[in-house]
């Protein structure tokens, strides 16, 4: 097992060197950004908003994607507070196209551990449920999601595999959420 653990920091490492001394093109750039700040968590209360403003018919959604936010956030907190580990912008400065891109000094985390990525976790939970209640938009609903999660290796505040495993995590919980409330 720790060999395993040890390939896997190893490979973090390394892709993280090469993300820091890769300089997109401009629009990759803005796209990570505008992606990043969509997992703030903006577009999925626009999601409920809408869902709510749909009536009765869409407030069992609503109620599986709130539960599907809620066991996200529990599993996140728990996760990070037991595996501790740092973000890959602590141990090296991010791309320089992150900070020159935000207005800001840097573009911050929004805590201080990496794994597992909460960003990552609730935009695959959240497309989870939205995908399995509306197919036709699940691709697009994907393509938001692995956004999400592309954008927070390439903008340096995590490493691939913490956003691998926030990405399956968030999955999981997704259909779980969905299950428990379609019955």
């Amino acid at each position: 097992m720790n060999a395993v653990l040890a390939y896997v920091t190893a490979s973090d490492l390394r892709l993280s060197g090469r993300v820091r001394s890769w300089m997109p093109p401009r629009w990759i750039r803005l796209w990570m950004l505008w992606a990043t700040r969509l997992g703030d968590g903006w577009l999925w209360l626009a999601a409920g908003l809408v869902l709510l403003a749909g009536g009765g018919r869409f407030h069992r959604i609503l109620a599986a994607a709130a539960i599907a936010a809620g066991g996200a956030n529990i599993a996140i907190v728990v996760l990070k507070r037991r595996f501790r580990r740092r973000r890959p912008c602590e141990d090296a400065p991010q791309p320089a196209f992150a900070w020159r891109l935000s207005g800001y000094a840097r573009y911050l985390p929004s805590d201080r551990f990496s794994f597992p990525s909460g960003h990552s976790m609730n935009a695959f939970a959240q497309a989870t449920v939205m995908g399995l209640a509306f197919p036709w938009a699940a691709p697009a609903l994907g393509a938001v999601a692995a956004s999400v999660a592309a954008s927070r290796v390439i903008l340096g505040l995590h490493y691939l595999s913490d956003v691998v495993a926030g990405s399956l995590l968030g999955v999981l919980i997704g259909v779980a959420a969905y299950a428990l409330v379609r019955g």
